[in-house]
């Protein structure tokens, strides 16, 4: 009896079952060109998931493209225990003169994504399911030093009620740690103030080493990063990673350089279960829930605009347009209408010019008639 019947030993099973199944996380990187996302998922996980881009031909692009989405899949396996990791990017999202609507690739993916696991679920066959939903989103902010643009609040605002939003400071190692502190605070003053949704990790009150870490993680968010795959020697022999000065040397996991090792932590060592289940309870679960309210069993989802200033540029213009249309069926009866008093003058010419050859067709029968009598008579 003092050995139990054996309850206590489910943790040990659950955790047969999961490293037999393995893990499966998707991460969408969201931010203009040239902020280091690509180099920061290398980073991230250790390896070359993504080949470096190449910028020297960004000029040719379209200015009026939109926003593409790339998925990238990899298999990683550390001591016995593999993960299947999906990485989204967004080429193109911002880059553009006109940036209006660039955010619309990226809200339909996740939304997709989440439309798809839900038909995948009703069906009779629910086995090998595709599971593209994403688990974390991180956005990349540029260090201005200012605020966040427009264009941020904008898709950040989106972004929040259907994904769990990590947002970053990209290239850090690009402001001095007191016009850092102070962009922190202006970014986390804007985000409260526009009521923007950011990921929040849970708070354990049983587990107080959990909990500390978890108040570590919220008071260093936004997480300024610095993204580098090479190996750089420092000015006391050490090699890291990092990126080479003349002032010295800025390293990724040293934290009085930058929060890489506490977004790591969030995204890999200890928070990784949280943002799935989350993505799993509250984001799938809002997104079902609000479909299968407003849609019968079956129908196809409607993508329609939720922005009311769009709604109300898109009446302008419908109103114009009709204004046009109007004006241009006026012109069109008059223009119709000339044409046909055009016509009657044209029939009435012909009708009196062929009345005329009648007349004239007429009196050439006279005068031949009359010649010929007078003829005869002689």
């Amino acid at each position: 009896m003092s050995e139990g019947i054996g309850i206590a030993n489910l943790p040990n099973q659950k955790h047969k079952i999961v490293a037999k199944r393995g893990a499966h996380f998707t991460i969408m990187v969201v931010g203009e060109s040239g902020l280091g996302k690509t180099t920061l998922i290398n980073t991230l996980f250790s390896t070359e998931l993504s080949a470096p881009k190449n910028y020297n031909r960004r000029h040719l692009k379209q200015l009026d493209k939109l926003t593409e989405v790339e998925i990238i899949k990899a298999e990683l396996e550390e001591k016995q225990f593999k993960v299947k990791l999906s990485v989204i990017d967004t080429p193109g999202f911002g880059d553009y003169v006109n940036n209006r609507d660039s955010w619309s690739p990226i809200v339909d993916f996740i939304d997709d994504q989440h439309e798809a696991y839900m038909r995948q679920e009703q069906q009779p066959l629910r086995t090998d399911k595709t599971d593209l939903r994403v688990h974390a989103c991180l956005y990349f902010i540029r260090p201005t030093g200012h605020t966040l643009k427009p264009l941020d609040i904008e898709i950040m605002k989106r972004l929040g009620t259907r994904v769990n939003l990590i947002p970053v400071i990209a290239k850090a190692d690009t402001l001095t740690q007191n016009d850092l502190y102070a962009f922190k605070q202006r970014i986390r003053e804007v985000i409260a103030a526009q009521g923007i949704r950011i990921y929040q990790p849970p708070i354990d009150i049983d587990d107080e080493a959990a909990a500390e870490n978890a108040r570590v993680l919220l008071d260093a968010m936004p997480f300024s990063i610095i993204g580098s795959t090479e190996d750089v020697n420092t000015a006391d022999g050490r090699v890291v990673k990092g990126r080479e000065y003349l002032w010295g040397v800025a390293e990724v996991e040293n934290e009085n350089h930058c929060d890489f090792r506490k977004l790591r932590s969030c995204l890999i060592r200890t928070h990784m279960l949280d943002l799935i289940s989350t993505t799993e309870d509250i984001h799938y679960e809002n997104y079902r829930q609000q479909q299968m309210e407003t849609r019968k069993f079956g129908e196809p989802r409607v993508k329609k605009s939720d922005n009311p200033k769009f709604k109300e540029e898109e009446e302008a213009l419908r109103k114009r347009f009709t204004e046009q249309v109007k004006s241009e069926e006026a012109r069109f009866r008059q223009w119709e209408q000339h044409l046909i008093a055009e016509r009657d003058r044209l029939n009435k010419d012909l009708e009196m010019a062929h009345s005329a050859i009648k007349s004239l067709e007429a009196e050439l029968d006279n005068l031949q008639v009359g010649y010929g009598r007078g003829s005869g008579r002689r």
